[in-house]
């Protein structure tokens, strides 16, 4: 199953998830206020959307960008997964 269409049927298809869903769902360990830290210093390689230039705009992750990350981070595990058991690569 394509993790876009998942998250576009838990997101009911919005194309920006505010910051404070995709924390909640996703990076349970962090506060809004530090997963946005880890973005802007590199630890989380994932986009923030701003709404308009204003600092107190609203802020989230287009749906694409978080469908990428997750599929990024399924496939960083399952190659350490392989290199730890020896096993073929794969999709």
């Amino acid at each position: 199953m394509k993790t876009l269409f998942v998250l576009m049927a838990q997101y009911d298809g919005q194309v920006v998830i505010p910051l404070e869903s995709v924390c909640a769902d996703y990076f349970t360990h962090l506060t809004t206020d530090m997963f946005q830290r880890k973005v802007m210093a590199g630890q989380i390689k994932i986009a923030i959307t701003r709404m308009e230039a204003s600092q107190k705009s609203a802020k989230g992750v287009h749906i694409t960008d978080l469908a990428e990350y997750l599929d990024g981070q399924r496939a960083a595990a399952v190659k350490e997964r392989n290199q730890l058991h020896s096993l073929p690569r794969s999709s």
